[in-house]
């Protein structure tokens, strides 16, 4: 945002001629920003009587000014590195991942991203050797989309220690144990290297409407270090044109002693022990935990990562120091585990404690009543990807072929906001790009029409639900109301509307007498474009279209 020469404080910033999403006017078509802070909303006409020279004033011309967008879960250093490694998602074939593996450019290892071989004709996939020989002797690191299996090549099976590893069994393919030393093996690399691909998401990120990511940090997908590297944006000065970073380690924990001084090793910079802290691994590569056989797999049912007891002991050491806690859970047996985990830590440590330190489940896709209604009595709050459902639910999707009728259940949104379980809403990329109005539009189009929400409670899952899950200090975070932090972005949209999930509510839900903020119809075959993201104050992103 501009200075002002006079002084140091900012030059107030008057948006003008658009719609404005706050709860203090449903009609605002204007609002100010002075310094890092909302200072009014309200009508076109009061903006006229309020404009003078000394602000910069900006004609939105009929764009939408709303809260800035908040991802849940999200990985860094991973998202930077796919987005400057091999895109694998149109590949179909074998051949397909061996031909981009050739073509790659560079002399370095081979990191590709994307491939998922369940909508491929053939799924069979490349051997080690003959990824060896298309990468021609260059080690070859490609992750499948799920980021919980991936393909290597044999000279790095061989630098990287697998044959030891649980998850390698001698092919291309890895898991587990085996998967997170080949991708820790690939990841070492200067700080500066790491420091580059964390600034490329944040970039992305800010481009995209969002002004903070939730960081979801773990030994199995990079060291401690990175983790700081990530959370050292927010006091960087460069950090200032960034989304702000919240940051989570995945570190098992038994004592709250060691809760504690794990948490000092960070110096203060995280928000909690939870994240990728994995208590199973994923559908896609059937490491998730079920309590039956996968449907196109009946003899494998996943695997728990970790006991009840040692997940149990988690918790309660998180919860008697005050430290979020929690796990990656998937499956629903990994989800039993979890939600058993959870009542043996509050017969050790009482129900009020474990509430109290707003624990937070990542994913949470299978889950029953029961296990609903237990979410909501201990106040966990789930973080959940809904562009999951819209990449692998549906007839014929990935969901369908590995849990047959147990997919129409999955990622119960409608049943979380009804028994009250706290949601917020993320992409865990690089598994799902970085494109927020999709994520909401996958609210109000879920593939189960009966655990589909409103545009509203959906937005608001991705923006205001995000602060609050990370406990975040100001309460006003996510919204724009007068004292509020100035962090929103600016989109251009074709057509703003009321979107519910029941149509039997659609009239009146439009009627301006209901005062519902309008959002951008999602359903138009395009997502608004952010022309603007500012985060307290500070411009992290413009488009050239925005003062033209």
């Amino acid at each position: 945002m501009p200075r002002s020469d006079a002084t140091s404080r900012p030059t107030p910033v008057l948006y003008r001629n658009g719609s404005v999403y706050t709860a203090a006017d449903p009609f605002a078509t204007a609002m100010l920003v002075d310094g890092d802070t909302v200072a009014w909303v309200g009508s076109e006409q009061a903006a006229s009587s309020i404009a003078d020279d000394s602000m910069e004033i900006i004609d939105v011309r009929g764009a939408l000014v709303a809260p800035g967008f908040v991802d849940s879960h999200i990985h860094l250093t991973e998202t930077g590195i796919a987005l400057e490694s091999l895109q694998l998602g149109a590949v179909t074939s074998a051949r397909g991942l061996l031909d981009a593996v050739a073509a790659a450019p560079g002399d370095g290892p081979v990191l590709g991203h994307g491939w998922d071989e369940t909508g491929w004709a053939d799924p069979t996939l490349p051997s080690a050797q003959e990824l060896e020989q298309a990468a021609g002797g260059r080690p070859v690191y490609l992750s499948r989309v799920d980021v919980h299996s991936a393909l290597v090549s044999a000279s790095l099976a061989q630098s990287a220690g697998l044959q030891t590893k649980d998850g390698y069994d001698g092919g291309a393919r890895v898991t587990r144990a085996a998967h997170a030393a080949a991708r820790l093996a690939t990841r070492h690399m200067p700080q500066a290297e790491l420091k580059r691909h964390q600034a490329r998401a944040l970039a992305e990120a800010a481009a995209n409407g969002y002004v903070a990511v939730a960081e979801m940090g773990a030994p199995h997908i990079g060291s401690a270090d990175d983790l700081r590297l990530a959370a050292g944006w927010n006091v960087r000065g460069e950090g200032a044109h960034f989304p702000e970073v919240l940051p989570y380690w995945g570190e098992l924990v038994s004592t709250e002693e060691q809760a504690r001084a794990l948490v000092g090793q960070f110096e203060g910079g995280i928000r909690g022990l939870a994240g990728d802290l994995n208590i199973d691994g994923s559908l896609g590569s059937r490491t998730a935990a079920l309590r039956t056989g996968y449907s196109d797999a009946a003899q494998e049912r996943g695997a728990l990562y970790l006991s009840v007891e040692q997940a149990a002991a988690h918790l309660a050491a998180c919860s008697l120091a005050g430290i979020q806690g929690g796990f990656h859970v998937i499956g629903d047996a990994g989800l039993d585990a979890a939600l058993e985990a959870l009542d043996l830590a509050a017969q050790e440590v009482g129900e009020q404690r474990v509430r109290a330190a707003g624990h937070r489940f990542e994913h949470v896709e299978m889950a029953d009543a029961a296990a609903v209604a237990k979410l909501a009595h201990y106040s966990v709050t789930v973080s959940a990807q809904p562009a999951f459902d819209a990449a692998w639910g549906g007839p014929g999707g990935l969901y369908e072929r590995r849990l047959g009728e147990r997919s129409a259940s999955m990622n119960p949104f409608a049943a979380f906001y009804s028994a009250g379980v706290p949601v917020c809403f993320g992409s865990d990329s690089p598994v799902t790009p970085l494109r927020p109005w999709a994520g909401v539009r996958a609210c109000v189009e879920h593939n189960n029409p009966g655990q589909r929400i409103s545009a509203r409670a959906a937005f608001l899952g991705h923006t205001r639900a995000g602060w609050r899950a990370a406990r975040h200090a100001n309460p006003m975070a996510g919204q724009l109301v007068p004292g509020a932090p100035a962090s929103f972005a600016v989109w251009e949209v074709e057509e703003l509307m009321v979107q519910v999930a029941d149509g039997r509510v659609q009239s009146w839900s439009t009627d301006p007498r209901a005062r519902t903020p309008l959002l951008p119809a999602l359903d138009t075959g395009s997502d608004p474009v952010c022309l603007q993201t500012v985060k307290n104050g500070a411009e992290l992103f413009a488009s050239p279209a925005l003062r033209s």
